[in-house]
């Protein structure tokens, strides 16, 4: 359950197919689990309360046995973001799936603003929805992947062009390390470790200025435009894959 992060946005493309984090976990799973049936009920653009409103009752409907909650970003953004009221919107959710029994996991956001420099006034808004984040899922017995704290979630080479998507590299290790606070076998927390030193230099502080205009014109721009005509990149989409089916490539 979520929004675009769990769509998988930012790994693969809406011609070929998005995999994304939620997929590759599916795929561990399998591999433990060979008769593992998985749905994604992610819509990318999603609030909060709108995953809340349109994507509780379908998965409760499944009948899970495990259950992923990641929502809050789109939240963020907004100008009227409430901390207090997207994490009641998680903790409904998390306390009625585990009402049914399931297990659920979570995870923690990195602070943007740490590889977007015009988003570093959101960085208080991450850090107090993470610690309601927290706080709600200690309550309910849900699991937290702490994908806030590591730095190598904020390495370049973990986001997509647009930096607000994981790249497939992120997804991979999104995937590692809630797979690490599962317990899943064979799982640790190398997701946690450095890459490797980059093979080309650092820019210049001229070259960096322009990629930031660049992203702003490419980016920032279309998405200020939806927020204007109230829309959503997720107006008209559906979930990818509303119903339980056997996973392949495990």
């Amino acid at each position: 359950m979520g929004d675009s992060q769990t769509e998988g946005v930012g790994d693969g493309d809406d011609i070929h197919g998005l995999r994304g984090w939620a997929d590759r976990l599916a795929e561990l799973l399998a591999r433990h689990h060979p008769d593992l049936r998985y749905a994604n009920l992610a819509v990318r653009g999603r609030l909060a309360g709108q995953v809340r409103a349109g994507q509780l009752g379908p998965a409760l409907a499944l009948r899970p046995d495990l259950a992923t909650v990641v929502a809050g970003v789109n939240d963020l953004m907004r100008p009227r973001f409430d901390a207090d009221e997207v994490a009641g919107h998680l903790e409904a959710m998390f306390a009625e799936l585990t009402a049914h029994g399931a297990r659920v996991a979570t995870l923690t956001f990195p602070d943007v603003g740490r590889l977007v420099p015009l988003a570093r006034p959101l960085g208080s808004r991450v850090r107090a929805l993470n610690t309601r984040i927290r706080q709600a899922a200690d309550r309910h017995g849900v699991v937290v992947a702490e994908t806030a704290g590591p730095p190598v979630v904020t390495d370049p080479r973990l986001w997509s062009p647009d930096r607000l998507h994981a790249s497939p590299l992120g997804h991979t290790r999104i995937a590692a390390a809630v797979a690490h606070a599962l317990g899943l076998p064979g799982s640790d927390d190398s997701w946690t470790q450095p890459l490797p030193p980059p093979q080309t230099p650092l820019p210049s502080p001229l070259a960096t200025l322009g990629a930031e205009l660049r992203w702003a014109g490419t980016f920032l721009g279309p998405w200020l435009g939806r927020r204007l005509r109230g829309r959503s990149s997720g107006d008209d989409r559906h979930a990818k894959r509303p119903e339980l089916r056997a996973v392949t490539g495990a």
